[in-house]
């Protein structure tokens, strides 16, 4: 193998071109965001309407975010496999006619299962689109595309709620499942029709599925411990050693079996790099700000705040708006000087003050100090969520795009996962007690309802989800004052993930930015990198000298920090 450099003489795509590439990828990610989205304001409605409880309502949740997150490194790892635009265009069939199945549910296992599945596609689409972007557009000039990425992010944020709030409110909540169809046939054609990768060379596919078994009993048991414990059985009993021993073994199975296989799920060498673990660490705090404030705070707009879906989904704009602010403006500066690492410090030290505000508020703590910790929170997410996966790209080899990236995705899906597990078994368990210190007011607020009060008993004892707004006021003010307990002290859980994060974002290497596409690195290294194992493209990286590298003793050339 020769280890001449081949002369990188592939046209540089222009702006237009890089805009018209995209625009298939941003209608496949608003697909995804909206069917997402346009759901979180209704779930309280649904869960009340299919008698759920607390426990249903968190695995509702859950379940989209553990399939997602182990699929997530599935489809990273076939992106550095197999053809990117088609996997793109499956992970938004199998997203979508998920999404339209979860309509029909009539029970919450119906529709947790439609959800897993869901999830499954929308690892697809959160690993694919970052990868799919660094081989068009080069690290140093994504941060202004990051920004179009965060506006379609917020656009789906703020009006899939909204939108959400009103389909419920006028048609019932089954028909949000149905909204995204045709934005998806749109998507499927436009990415047929725009999006044009650089050809790879055919390469034999392995695929870990021993990994894939490993990973998704290890997590999913630590996930059905987290959320039964402490209710369906004690925390030290025989079901917590077997599910937590099971998980430990399959865990330690999973790590030995990466060490051996030829194609590993998620390469463990890859933590030899400092910027991937670091990041990794950064981003499970991101994910459990991210998830977990979509999911509990509209659950505190409706239970502790009695308000209507629409209503819930234009109190939690402020959130959205740091989010857009913050991803757009962060975008384009870090495209125009090249500096990342001072957003990403700000943007962790404004998620703990977010998630640190967001612990102490009640049912009636004033809206304009609400409004301000879900700015903070916003902002926070905006500013570290895609620059922590852009740093990671721009120190990971060619090669190794696809697996780095979902890798980080992965890792925040997880932590997001287990931080809503955590949050929603912390809100239930404290719903509980709360209730119970509440038991002679609830009683007394019942017996003044005279012809009613049989009613309502009956509703408490069903342990269905509570529709708060339709309380009388004597009940509801009673309940909104319990969910605002539960719901801050869940948001206690995040903060010292968010310390974390802020610690592990100070010690990441300040690499310049690179200004070579994947494609680009892959031809600047002077041979087919795709027909090569990693340990040997690696080589050829380091021959050519043209290359940023990681910080395990490869050198880079100082003009990609132009």
């Amino acid at each position: 193998m020769s280890s001449t450099p081949a002369a990188v003489d592939t046209p540089r795509m222009t702006h237009r071109q890089v805009l018209e590439a995209l625009s298939g990828l941003l209608l496949g990610m608003f697909v995804s965001m909206l069917a997402s989205t346009v759901v979180s304001t209704s779930l309280p409605v649904i869960i009340h309407d299919l008698d759920g409880n607390q426990t249903a309502f968190t695995w509702v949740v859950t379940a989209t975010l553990l399939t997602t997150a182990i699929s997530t490194p599935i489809w990273g790892k076939l992106a550095d496999l197999t053809n990117r635009k088609v996997l793109f265009q499956v992970a938004i069939v199998v997203f979508v006619l998920a999404t339209a199945a979860a309509g029909f549910a009539q029970d919450p296992g119906t529709l947790i299962a439609f959800r897993a599945v869901q999830g499954i596609g929308a690892g697809g689409l959160a690993a694919l689109s970052q990868v799919i972007m660094a081989d068009i557009i080069s690290p140093r000039e994504r941060g202004r595309y990051m920004g179009l990425f965060g506006a379609v992010m917020a656009v789906a944020t703020v009006g899939g709620p909204l939108l959400g709030g009103l389909i419920t409110d006028a048609w019932g909540w089954r028909w949000n499942f149905f909204v995204a169809l045709p934005f998806a046939v749109a998507a499927l054609l436009l990415v047929q029709k725009t999006l044009h990768i650089p050809a790879r060379a055919s390469r034999k596919v392995s695929i870990d599925y021993i990994g894939i078994v490993l990973l998704s009993t290890a997590v999913s048991l630590l996930l059905i411990w987290v959320t039964n414990a402490g209710t369906d059985f004690d925390w030290w009993s025989t079901q917590t050693v077997l599910m937590v021993g099971g998980a430990l073994i399959a865990a330690v199975a999973f790590v030995f079996t990466e060490l051996k296989v030829r194609e590993p799920l998620v390469p463990l060498t890859l933590f030899r790099n400092r910027t991937f673990t670091l990041s990794v660490v950064a981003s499970i705090a991101t994910g459990i700000a991210m998830f977990g404030a979509s999911v509990f705070l509209s659950q505190y707009m409706q239970l502790a705040r009695g308000a209507t879906p629409t209503q819930a989904g234009l109190m939690t704009i402020p959130m959205i708006a740091g989010l857009l602010l913050a991803s757009v403006g962060v975008g384009g500066l870090v495209t125009k000087y090249g500096q990342w690492k001072p957003y990403l410090i700000v943007g962790s030290i404004s998620l703990i003050a977010g998630a640190s505000l967001l612990s102490t508020i009640h049912y009636d703590t004033n809206f304009a100090l609400v409004s301000l910790y879900m700015f903070l929170l916003g902002a926070g997410v905006g500013m570290t969520m895609q620059n922590l996966v852009l740093v990671v790209q721009n120190t990971t080899s060619p090669t190794e795009i696809g697996v780095a990236s979902s890798g980080v995705t992965f890792f925040r899906s997880l932590g997001g996962t287990i931080g809503v597990s955590v949050m929603g078994a912390a809100l239930a368990s404290q719903v509980v007690d709360l209730v119970g210190g509440a038991k002679d007011a609830i009683g007394q607020a019942i017996a003044g309802l005279g012809d009613k009060a049989g009613y309502w008993a009956e509703q408490l004892q069903s342990g269905a989800l509570p529709q708060v707004s339709a309380m009388p006021d004597s009940l509801r003010v009673i309940f909104e004052d319990i969910y605002a307990q539960g719901i801050s002290h869940s948001f206690l859980i995040a903060v010292p993930f968010a310390v974390i994060s802020l610690i592990a974002i100070v010690f990441l290497p300040n690499k310049p930015l690179t200004r070579m596409t994947t494609s680009e690195r892959l031809e600047a290294s002077g041979a087919d990198l795709a027909t090569v194992s990693a340990p040997e493209g690696m080589a050829v990286l380091a021959a050519t000298g043209t290359i940023p590298t990681t910080e395990t003793g490869r050198r880079g050339d100082a003009t990609d920090a132009r």
